[in-house]
């Protein structure tokens, strides 16, 4: 009797242990909706570490990984055990009228699982989206502590030395968020390389490891990992005292502090998401990089109406002459705002200056500058002022300012040199776009800020640098991998020009039209060095190489072409080789194309257009033998979605087209 027991005893313990395992194996993963994308956590029944991996179909792109975090007042280490998991599915559709894409779907699966380590409490959400994967991680209430520090590490394993899009080591004095990319095997990688990071695992595979909703943390960075053989770090910025910045580029002195907690949080609260975006090639992730924005919260502005996307001529003399001139300029082009640089209330690097004050730098301007006159000249007209504001008076006089810059008629601000990086200048930078919000004003912040996703929850927030843009000169083949690694986090102010002798060395004066579809900012600066042909001439030389705005008949592309779109196609793409992009607004069409260094044929096809209609297709190329000064051709022919068109695009070339329903 006592070995019928036990053996009826040991079979149902082994089915339970089988229903625990298979359990554990269901519960603790999730796909995605079309059932290619899979983030599975606690994979490793002999770890007491939170591990995840990630899989692209049957492929297992992450490998067994770690998340890692480092409390004093938590201690996260001990024996992991599921408490219990929650699934949920989300399936729904946003508008947006600021974003490359008109209606945006929100399609996921979630998992929530509710963890103990030792004594301490941890929930982990992992989402499986079609465009990829994310996660983030919940510290609730627990042993009464209010409050936090906390330094995270994720160690992502992989099979292979894969080839990643690295931007330059951090270090004092160096620009990462502006720097140039290079391509390099994963084991190079180097301290504080930034987000989203673009990973070749093979020809019909790119994933790129991102963040999204960075609102009130440090920002996370990589570097290469010793965790396995191929391993890649992330780990968050530490905090930054006095901050210290190069007075011209705006790249940071300061030192950071490496070690210790790297945030401060009040208990409950949700980490930033950690996203892995995956797809077939480098287009395809493009097109999915609303994934970011649908990590964010949905708008907290009730009435968008007032936030007006455009595009922006920079008046460069700072007076009021020259901003009347521009104003006309720009009602007659179908361009919405001027904006005023550095130099209307003083030296901006001079913590001394006064953003209250219209206090011109006299190596900038001479002025006479009414600003008040000019602001509602250009209300007459319909056009908008924004004016360059840099951190060191903001952060200061953000509270005068803002009432102020209302009173004034001022349309919106460009934030300049803001402090990146640790918690409080993330906190802070994203309190300062709230605060705009409450005034109506529109925000562009420039230098080394990159986005996640914050934009979908503020839209007044419309663009940002955090790219090697075309003040850097940057030729059409490191625009080329701008375009698949840094504009997968969203919006990217390049600050295109036009008649700088510069063009000549970047690439083309086509290419430059073409970088207004290929290059997405809901604020679109145009003739970034150039001036209205009525302004005051300026020869100080401190903006650059000035030349004045001509009347080339290609320039009717910049007047009719959109800053935000309905549709977005990415027809052709290689990083670095390669960009073809079309977008829609309304019925009209517009397609960018910028080439590299390697002369090529470009076969457009049109399938994309509607059945059964006829299209006429505006095309502008660069042709030599155009007799003026940029060289652009212009042709006219009619298209259909079943036609193709074969376009020989020489070295650095590019070229653009508008197309309309006949």
């Amino acid at each position: 009797m006592m070995k019928k027991i036990l053996k009826d005893y040991g079979l149902g313990l082994l089915c339970l242990m089988l229903f625990v395992s298979c359990k554990k194996a269901e519960i603790t993963a999730v796909s995605s909706p079309n059932g290619i994308n899979n983030i599975t956590f606690l994979n490793d029944e002999n770890s007491d570490a939170i591990t995840f991996l990630v899989k692209y179909g049957e492929q297992e792109v992450i490998q067994s990984s770690i998340l890692e975090l480092l409390s004093n007042e938590i201690d996260f280490s001990g024996d992991l055990s599921i408490l219990k998991t929650e699934i949920s599915t989300e399936n729904s559709e946003w508008q947006s009228n600021f974003a490359e894409l008109s209606r945006i779907t929100d399609h996921y699966n979630q998992i929530k699982i509710f963890l103990k380590l030792g004594e301490a409490q941890v929930n982990i959400i992992g989402r499986a989206y079609n465009e990829g994967v994310a996660f983030a991680y919940e510290i609730p209430e627990q042993q009464n502590i209010e409050e936090i520090g906390l330094a995270e590490n994720i160690h992502y394993n992989f099979k292979e030395d894969y080839n990643v899009w690295a931007t330059p080591k951090r270090g004092p004095g160096v620009l990462t968020a502006q720097g140039e990319y290079k391509k390099i095997p994963l084991s190079i990688l180097e301290k504080g390389c930034e987000r989203p990071l673009v990973i070749e695992i093979h020809d019909s595979l790119k994933i790129a490891l991102a963040e999204a909703k960075l609102v009130d943390y440090a920002r996370l960075s990589f570097d290469k990992g010793t965790s396995s053989k191929y391993s890649i770090l992330s780990s968050l910025d530490g905090k930054m005292g006095k901050q210290e910045q190069d007075t011209i580029s705006g790249a940071i002195i300061s030192k950071r502090v490496e070690v210790g907690a790297k945030v401060h949080k009040k208990l409950p609260f949700q980490s930033p998401w950690r996203v892995v975006m995956m797809a077939k090639n480098e287009g395809e992730l493009l097109e999915n990089n609303y994934l970011i924005q649908n990590l964010n919260d949905p708008s907290a502005i009730a009435d968008e109406s007032w936030i007006k996307p455009g595009k922006v001529l920079r008046e460069t003399t700072l007076t009021t002459q020259g901003a009347y001139a521009a104003i006309d300029f720009v009602a007659e082009h179908n361009m919405q705002y001027i904006m005023f640089d550095a130099g209307w209330y003083g030296d901006e690097m001079k913590n001394s200056s006064d953003a209250t004050t219209v206090t011109l730098d006299p190596k900038r301007s001479k002025g006479p500058l009414d600003m008040e006159a000019v602001t509602a000249y250009g209300k007459e007209k319909g056009i908008g002022l924004i004016l360059y504001i840099n951190r060191r008076a903001l952060e200061k006089q953000i509270d005068e300012v803002l009432p102020l810059l209302k009173k004034w008629g001022v349309a919106g601000i460009k934030y300049g040199f803001v402090r990146v990086g640790d918690q409080d200048a993330t906190a802070w930078m994203h309190e300062a776009v709230k605060k705009t919000a409450q005034y109506e004003m529109i925000i562009n912040v420039h230098d080394e800020y990159r986005p996640t996703g914050f934009s979908r929850t503020y839209p007044n927030f419309l663009t940002q640098e955090g790219i090697r843009g075309d003040e850097e000169s940057v030729p059409n083949a490191h625009t080329l991998i701008s375009m698949f690694t840094r504009t997968l986090a969203g919006a990217s102010d390049n600050t295109v020009c036009y008649y700088s002798s510069r063009v000549n060395t970047m690439g083309s004066h086509a290419s430059q039209l073409a970088k207004t579809v290929c290059i997405f900012s809901p604020l679109q600066f145009l003739y970034w060095y150039d001036k209205a042909p009525l302004a005051p001439v300026k020869e100080d030389g401190l903006w650059g190489d000035t030349k004045t705005i001509g009347n080339e008949p290609e320039l009717e592309f910049f007047d009719s072409v959109p800053t935000t779109w309905d549709e977005t196609k990415v027809l052709e793409a290689e990083i670095g080789e390669i960009g073809v992009i079309a977008r829609r607004k309304g019925n009209d069409w517009y397609i960018g194309g910028i080439n590299g260094e390697a002369a090529r044929n470009v076969l457009l096809d049109f399938s994309f257009l509607d059945e059964n209609q006829s299209y006429k297709a505006k095309l502008y190329t660069d042709d030599e033998t155009i007799e003026t000064r940029t060289h652009v051709k212009i042709e006219t022919i009619e298209v259909s979605n079943k036609s193709k068109l074969n376009l020989n695009v020489k070295s650095n070339n590019g070229f653009a087209m508008r197309i309309t329903k006949l």
